[in-house]
């Protein structure tokens, strides 16, 4: 009635280029999250993982619970063991670490590999 039958023609066609246009801003968010979300994740789990794999006998390590202590003792490849005080041992697992002040010296050990291997 109050529509001509020109703009109700126009309207019942959908053309691939409109179709485009819309899906257009979800693309773009996607890729904008992407960059400013997803891949700073990924590297900062990245560097944990690395920090958490390379701990050794001698490190000082800073726990998400906030205890500080050195590590006396790698247990396997879940668990530390360090001395938060004089005679004070804990075990903790590695994944809890948040950070490491100060790297110690190589166990004797693997003073022995690293030299070798260079």
């Amino acid at each position: 009635m109050l529509i001509t039958p020109a703009f109700a023609q126009a309207g019942a066609g959908g053309d691939a280029n409109s179709m485009l246009m819309s899906l257009l801003p979800f693309a773009l968010i996607f890729v904008i999250m992407y960059f400013l979300i997803l891949r700073p994740q990924q590297k900062k789990v990245r560097d944990h993982a690395d920090l958490v794999k390379n701990i050794r006998r001698g490190d000082t390590i800073v726990t998400s619970g906030g205890l500080v202590g050195k590590v006396t003792k790698v247990v396997d490849d879940d668990q530390v063991e360090f001395e938060i005080s004089d005679g004070v041992r804990v075990r903790q697992m590695r994944q809890m670490i948040s950070g490491v002040r100060a790297k110690g010296e190589p166990a004797k050990g693997e003073a022995k590999d690293e030299a070798s291997a260079s």
